[in-house]
């Protein structure tokens, strides 16, 4: 058969269903005992609209809340096709793209965590490998990704030498923080034109902007030049520009324009040029400076022994502080796994170890935040294969 597709209330009305129409009545009908998860034949009574028919649910809705939209069936997703060309376009623009999950926000690769990484993914055979570093740019790279599925566009704010400044909607039972300046704002849109006019700044809008599936605001900056790579901010937590104003740069990343999340379309509101950060917003965004940093002080054996754990050490520590941008992260995990082989052959105390590879990460830029939490999953990860040197 064609014309339909074989939705949930195919099961009821016995045929396909088409997906350009509004979602169809079930009541008084009965579902098949083999297409219920009670294996038992469930039969729509008339009380039962509200809960178990889609249309019927909706119509409750619409009556309750005249001026909703009509949520009786999301948007059909885009196919692999399309986004495929969602991807191209970020790419020729120069933004390193990775694939989502369809209709979600979550990264498509890799399927684990750092400290789950067992190296059967082939991308992780030289250490656990992120979306972050998996970003790209090569055309063929992007043809063959989203060739089959229809996976949601991601595009890595660092490499792509973005940052780009989130402005959410509130949510019906969301609270502001303690001490918020804003309490009344209703989204960052307020928030934001509230912060300009503090500074006497006009609101920086005149960029590439795109609507989020709940309607927020992603506006598109380029990275400044010169000056601290900037990091993701989370204004609720308090390290950013304010309530409901979070930002995305090097370590984030954000859903691409002709992508959908849950079934709501995220679309270009400008296509603009990316304009420049504002320096006034560069200087707010910049990360706090490092405590100063006392030399970690390792005691090596001597003799060969020493010479050669000496060698190791400076060779993975040598690695993290050459590591590319959009690299780094994934470089520190792979020495922490080289330093947790030879703390866990005893070659070298754990703690010292953590030291080390803090100090060298921090020195690059890294968060320590994302610095403890990698360090940690590489030590861990290097447990499980003990190496040990020959004295």
């Amino acid at each position: 058969m064609t014309g339909g597709h074989w939705i949930g209330a195919s099961k009821a009305l016995g045929r396909l269903v088409p997906t350009d129409l509004p979602y169809p009545h079930i009541c008084d009908r009965t579902v098949a005992a083999e297409d219920t998860v009670s294996g038992q034949p469930l039969q729509v009574a008339r009380w039962e609209k509200a809960r178990y028919c889609a249309a019927c649910a909706a119509e409750n809705y619409q009556r309750e809340h005249p001026s909703a939209p009509d949520i009786r069936r999301p948007k059909p997703m885009p196919d692999n096709e399309s986004l495929r060309d969602v991807a191209l376009a970020a790419a020729a623009r120069g933004w390193h793209v990775f694939p989502l999950r369809p209709n979600d926000k979550r990264p498509a690769f890799p399927d684990h965590q750092a400290a789950d990484c067992t190296a059967r993914d082939p991308r992780c055979r030289n250490g656990h490998t992120g979306w972050e570093a998996r970003a790209t740019v090569d055309p063929d790279r992007i043809r063959r990704g989203w060739a089959e599925t229809p996976y949601g566009v991601g595009i890595a704010c660092g490499p792509s030498g973005l940052v780009v400044v989130d402005l959410d909607i509130r949510k019906p039972d969301q609270v502001p923080p303690p001490g918020c300046p804003y309490p009344a704002a209703t989204n960052g849109v307020d928030v934001l034109a509230a912060l300009c006019e503090a500074a006497g700044q006009p609101v920086p809008d005149g960029t590439y902007t795109v609507t989020t599936g709940r309607g927020g605001t992603h506006l598109y900056f380029r990275h400044p030049a010169a000056g601290p790579a900037l990091r993701n901010t989370a204004g609720e937590r308090g390290n950013g520009l304010g309530w409901l104003v979070d930002t995305r740069a090097h370590g984030g990343y954000v859903v691409a324009a002709g992508s959908t999340v849950a079934g709501r379309p995220y679309a270009v509101a400008r296509d603009l040029p990316v304009a420049d950060l504002p320096d006034w917003l560069a200087e707010r965004l910049a990360p706090a400076p490092l405590p100063p940093q006392r030399p970690v002080a390792v005691d090596l054996p001597t003799g060969r022994a020493g010479a050669y754990l000496d060698a190791a050490i400076n060779r993975q520590l040598d690695h993290l502080r050459r590591a590319a941008e959009g690299e780094r992260n994934h470089t520190l995990y792979v020495s922490a796994v080289a330093l947790g082989q030879l703390a866990a052959g005893g070659a070298l105390p754990v703690d010292q170890a953590a030291a080390l590879l803090e100090q060298a990460a921090l020195s690059i830029g890294l968060t320590r935040f994302e610095t403890l939490r990698t360090i940690r999953s590489g030590l861990a990860a290097g447990a499980h294969r003990p190496r040990t040197v020959a004295a």
